[in-house]
């Protein structure tokens, strides 16, 4: 599958590049998925940008709302190779993708073979459009462009062997599950309490089981499937809460509760700057009464209003008259910082407390270790035969998050 007639060498130079740079970081391990890389021409599916802009690894948007929110654009480089890998896609393989831009499918393409069918689909009839053209001018003519909601999938080309989401669900769609094929597996950004992970789950005994988690951030899904999260401003919306649209009945703290008493209380736990927070908010999400995400505005961080930590955004728990945070002060080694936790209303002393209780008892049993695992069953089953853990009860399936 080739299109000379729109690519040149320096194209072909940027692209190795960009490949090379990809097996550096790791996002690359397998050759095949190098070889696809090397030989898809990403900029025939960015065209409005330079060739330099298209060989760089970093999001491209391809479109905007009326209100100013990307509900299209074509991943970073980086994110479609880690979720390619996670795939594991096979020659002869049958896949369906869940939010096209095209380039995503021409990869798939070079990695299903000629023995292999991809169907690629999306709700937005302008970016199917684009799509098509960009994949026939690409030299990938079979590759199948279907405008339709995502939530219901594809049912005449099923059962799919993989099937790769690459908008952000809130759940799993039943018609996905339906939809694969014995030993399949689904690729998906699922968010859930304000945390966003690609995660590969497999078909097992008709439930979903997780494979690997990775962070990353995509575009809302639409259509039947969109949700959205709820958003709590405080302080003259300096400051923000958010909340899972399950939380609907979580009581929220008054709008000034940053005026109400403070107290702090420190981990000893201490973190290299550069350390992400991911695995440690997954687990607070799941261990926190009134888990929310706590965002600021930088007047207020100017201000020090609030000292989130990260800046921008940090892991908090809330309740009808308090407020607690993850927070943290800078240590006797410049490149490491210390964890603790900032609260404010009557039960700052207790938030306060519990949120430090979690960070140490995150930093003794679980970090650096595997991370969690996800399984996902449908939202009718029994409790009783549910595994233990973290539960959270979606709108069609029940998630179990275990440690």
């Amino acid at each position: 599958m080739d299109a000379e007639s729109n690519d040149s060498p320096y194209a072909g130079t940027l692209r190795a590049a960009l490949t090379d740079l990809l097996i550096e970081q790791g996002a690359i391990h397998d050759d095949r998925s190098a070889t696809a890389f090397r030989l898809v021409p990403r900029h025939l599916f960015v065209p409005l940008v330079p060739l330099e802009i298209a060989y760089t690894d970093d999001v491209v948007l391809m479109k905007r709302d009326e209100s100013g929110v990307a509900i299209s654009s074509v991943s970073q480089p980086t994110v479609v190779a880690l979720m390619l890998e996670q795939a594991d896609v096979r020659p002869g393989h049958r896949v369906l993708e869940i939010g096209s831009g095209g380039y995503n499918a021409a990869l798939l393409a070079e990695l299903v073979g000629p023995a292999g069918e991809v169907t690629t689909i999306d709700i937005d009839e302008d970016v199917t459009t684009r799509a098509r053209e960009s994949l026939d001018a690409a030299g990938y003519p079979d590759v199948r462009v279907l405008r339709t909601d995502g939530e219901f999938g594809r049912p005449e080309s099923a059962p799919y062997d993989r099937i790769i989401v690459t908008v952000t669900a809130w759940d799993i769609a039943p018609a996905w599950v339906d939809q694969l094929a014995p030993g399949g597996r689904i690729v998906v950004p699922l968010r859930f309490r304000a945390q966003t992970r690609s995660i590969a789950f497999d078909l097992v005994d008709g439930f979903l089981e997780s494979r690997s988690m990775i962070i990353c951030g995509f575009v809302n899904m639409q259509g039947a499937g969109a949700a959205y999260e709820r958003w709590v401003p405080l302080h003259g919306e300096l400051v923000s809460l958010s909340f899972d649209e399950d939380q609907e009945s979580e009581p929220v703290p008054p709008e000034w509760v940053l005026d109400q008493r403070k107290a702090s209380a420190w981990s000893g736990v201490l973190m290299n700057r550069e350390e992400p927070l991911s695995d440690l908010d997954l687990w607070l999400a799941s261990t926190l009464p009134g888990y929310c995400v706590l965002s600021a505005e930088p007047r207020a961080l100017k201000k020090r209003l609030v000292a989130p930590a990260p800046r921008w955004g940090a892991s908090a728990m809330a309740s009808g008259n308090s407020l607690g945070y993850l927070t943290s002060r800078s240590a006797p080694d410049p490149d490491y910082v210390e964890l603790g936790a900032n609260a404010h209303g009557p039960a700052a002393e207790d938030f306060a407390q519990l949120l430090v209780d979690q960070v140490r008892n995150w930093n003794e049993h679980l970090r650096g270790g595997k991370g969690p695992t996800l399984r996902i069953d449908p939202a009718g089953e029994p409790p009783d035969r549910l595994p233990p853990g973290f539960h959270l009860r979606k709108r069609h399936s029940h998630l179990t998050l275990v440690w």
